[in-house]
């Protein structure tokens, strides 16, 4: 296990996603917890991979979440609802990742569901370098129907009771604390949990991120 400044972390994952050698665009998973970290770590990294003149297209799986509607079927608090019935993956693969996989035209859409507005999108179809990556956050990433979607796979690693804490302070404008620990232990907690016994996403990460400690992290590159 390596250990370093955020910049030396930001150094190795652009030097891993620089030596990804496909014929299609670098489809790049940042997998790990709600409140691990995951979305600003893949933010920092484009900004990196633009600086290194690489075209990154930035998504994430919660413009791929299904209706409100039709998102809880199984109660609002139900871990198994979290991982089961929350998002679309089959729009997921069919407008964004097989279009920049191998045999895709390179044409996407990088959303389909708008979750401010609860309302589905459908943005201009986009066509993509050859040689762009893909930074996809999100939860749940490395699930049976997207394992063999990506080209590298990175998981973002938070203690539980630290990714609780996150959240609390992320959301105390809008949610009382409360709230937000019940929804984090009823629901995101056991979700993950779930996640964990059936995918086993930690066996399929090509580099694993200690994400507990942001400024000083450390990394496993497997």
């Amino acid at each position: 296990m390596d250990r370093g400044t955020r910049d030396d972390l930001l150094r190795c994952l652009a030097e891993a996603v620089g030596s990804v050698a496909v014929g299609h665009p670098t489809r790049v998973a940042v997998d790990g917890p709600p409140a691990a970290g995951k979305t600003t770590l893949a933010d920092e990294l484009a900004a990196v991979l633009r600086e290194q003149g690489r075209d990154v297209i930035r998504a994430t799986v919660d413009d791929f979440l299904v209706p409100r509607a039709r998102r809880y079927p199984r109660g609002e608090f139900s871990a198994e609802g979290c991982y089961r019935d929350a998002h679309d993956h089959g729009a997921l693969n069919r407008v964004l990742l097989d279009p920049l996989g191998p045999g895709g035209d390179r044409r996407f859409q990088h959303a389909v569901y708008d979750h401010a507005g609860d309302t589905v999108l459908s943005p201009p179809i986009r066509t993509a370098p050859a040689d762009a990556v893909l930074l996809f956050d999100g939860v749940f990433l490395m699930r049976p129907e997207l394992i063999d979607r990506w080209d590298l796979r990175v998981l973002v690693s938070t203690a539980l009771d630290t990714i609780v804490e996150r959240a609390v302070i992320r959301e105390r404008q809008v949610s009382a604390r409360a709230e937000v620990e019940r929804r984090w232990r009823e629901r995101y907690i056991p979700a993950q949990q779930l996640y964990v016994a059936t995918a086993r996403p930690t066996a399929h990460a090509d580099i694993i991120v200690h994400n507990d400690e942001p400024l000083r992290p450390a990394w496993e590159i497997r």
